[in-house]
């Protein structure tokens, strides 16, 4: 499932229009601190003035110049680190602003080897593409830990809730420290997808891969390339970036058809990611009980033995949401 050359012009494209605002940004900075910061302009055009006679100093035969022009240089910069502080600007206001500090905004990184590959930003954008994730970016608008509220619950719900949440920020901050998995699990509408949208929000801005699927969405793709002998390279790139990613979320586990080619490629979707020591995060509306009844004991085995199992109960926060809607509405009228 390569991109198109038209997919992979309108990427790349999208890093230039990134890259000219990002400076634009820095030049309106630079104004602003020239006109805010007296003799912060004269020390930034004194450099190249420096520069070009060092140089000329070199040719004549000055061995010395480059030396005095390193220990000026580096003066200057004191001073205008200083001026900036003064002026109540951060040190690295005028640095290079790049909305991707990994490959500063090209797409791509330098390996220790030399070669270059993709940056993870360019890679989430690969997945964007393939799978149609703007439901993804859709989600995070409203998901994330800024918008998170415990004015929902209350008494044991409220424990339930706060736990969990206190564990899906602990999944972020340590994400980088080794596999980790989570399973949320609980009545319908608690907040188990919400939470699963906040970790998700934070890991991409963090630059790591994130693939999200609706159980049923994600087992209907695989079926239809597992069926279909035409599509044997597009099952095997999807296995790829179904194993390969660095987060892989499933929703609503239960809500699919379940069968044994369901059951069997769960299986194989934990174990191969568990190999690879990639992290999981799973949500379902089934209890326990349910969860090994529908699915293979080595299913239930996986899961209860290798994710950080998370409860949450309730009453559904989204018709919660509307009848409170409702009430103020009429009280309103």
């Amino acid at each position: 499932m390569a991109l198109s050359s038209s997919q992979y012009e309108s990427i790349i494209k999208g890093y230039e229009r990134i890259r000219d605002e990002n400076r634009h940004l820095l030049e309106l900075r630079r104004e602003q601190v020239y006109g805010a910061v007296p003799g912060y302009r004269d020390l930034d055009e004194s450099v190249s003035t420096l520069s070009v006679s060092a140089a000329r100093q070199l040719l004549e035969g000055d061995t010395d110049a480059l030396e005095r022009l390193k220990s000026r240089l580096s003066e200057i910069d004191r001073q205008k680190t200083e001026l900036l502080a003064q002026a109540g600007f951060s040190p690295d206001y005028l640095e290079p602003v790049y909305s991707c500090p990994h490959c500063q905004d090209t797409g791509y990184v330098v390996r220790q080897d030399g070669l270059r590959e993709k940056c993870s930003c360019f890679r989430q954008q690969e997945l964007a593409i393939r799978y149609e994730q703007s439901n993804i970016r859709d989600m995070i608008t409203r998901e994330n830990f800024s918008t998170l509220s415990y004015e929902y619950y209350h008494d044991e719900d409220l424990q339930h809730f706060k736990a969990a949440a206190a564990l899906s920020r602990e999944f972020v901050e340590n994400f980088s420290a080794g596999n980790r998995n989570l399973f949320f699990y609980g009545t319908v509408g608690t907040g188990k997808s919400f939470l699963s949208g906040c970790i998700a929000n934070e890991l991409l801005q963090k630059g790591c891969s994130v693939i999200y699927f609706s159980a049923s969405g994600l087992f209907e793709r695989l079926a239809r390339y597992s069926f279909d002998s035409r599509s044997r390279e597009e099952l095997q790139d999807f296995y790829g970036d179904l194993y390969d990613c660095d987060l892989l979320i499933i929703d609503d586990l239960g809500t699919e058809i379940t069968n044994s080619f369901v059951t069997s490629q769960l299986f194989a979707c934990l174990n191969e990611r568990g190999l690879r020591e990639k992290a999981t995060i799973i949500s379902t509306n089934l209890s326990l009980e349910e969860l090994r009844d529908r699915y293979s004991d080595r299913i239930f085995s996986r899961i209860t033995s290798n994710f950080s199992l998370c409860k949450l109960t309730g009453p559904d926060i989204r018709i919660y949401k509307k009848r409170l809607a409702n009430t103020a509405s009429t009280q309103s009228i």
